[in-house]
């Protein structure tokens, strides 16, 4: 199998994959793939023996809202020796290719985490060059937050994704997260 799919690939195998969507709670609340169960990036190792029998039943489809997250996913789910693919584009090429994704009940929409990362690190930047015209020395925070997106892309890692998921606007307004839900309702 492909480790990739594209939108057409995937909507023509829905029925013999499972799709898990890797986006935070409130991400995939915002909108998702019909069908698709939400089992964050940060929850994926205690999730492991589940998603393997669920490959073993006819594969993985791994997806989030660029494509970025779901191939870490696939990679750490690779190193587990269970195959999986990812959508190319994630959810966002999903309904660029007019594709549908359902929302949860209470209409929510999240910023996708790329595009939080993006705004927290600039802002963070920006800050660090302000606050240094009243305390030299504070454009080091700037400095910072570039070393880290640097690492972040040469280690295909984000700690700052890792830390806006957990902030409340992440998480679904009226539920919380429940990974045991989640691994039953795989389990059939």
């Amino acid at each position: 199998m492909n480790s990739t799919m594209t939108p057409q690939q995937l909507h023509s195998r829905l029925g013999d994959l499972t799709v898990i969507d890797v986006r935070s709670p409130g991400e995939y609340a915002g909108g998702h793939i019909a069908g698709a169960h939400n089992i964050p990036l940060d929850q994926l190792q205690p999730a492991l023996s589940v998603l393997r029998a669920a490959a073993e039943r006819g594969g993985l489809a791994l997806v989030c809202a660029s494509g970025a997250r779901s191939q870490t996913a696939c990679d750490r789910l690779a190193a587990a020796g269970i195959p999986a693919v990812t959508l190319v584009g994630g959810t966002s090429a999903w309904a660029q290719d007019g594709r549908p994704l359902d929302r949860q009940p209470d209409g929510r929409t999240v910023w996708a985490m790329d595009r939080q990362v993006r705004l927290a690190a600039g802002s963070l930047v920006v800050l660090g060059l302000i606050v240094d015209l009243f305390v030299p020395g504070a454009r080091w925070i700037s400095a910072a937050v570039g070393a880290g997106l640097v690492f972040s892309a040469l280690t295909n890692t984000c700690g700052m994704a890792a830390l806006l998921a957990r902030l409340p606007h992440n998480r679904r307004a009226n539920a919380a997260f429940d990974l045991q839900a989640t691994l039953n309702a795989l389990r059939g």
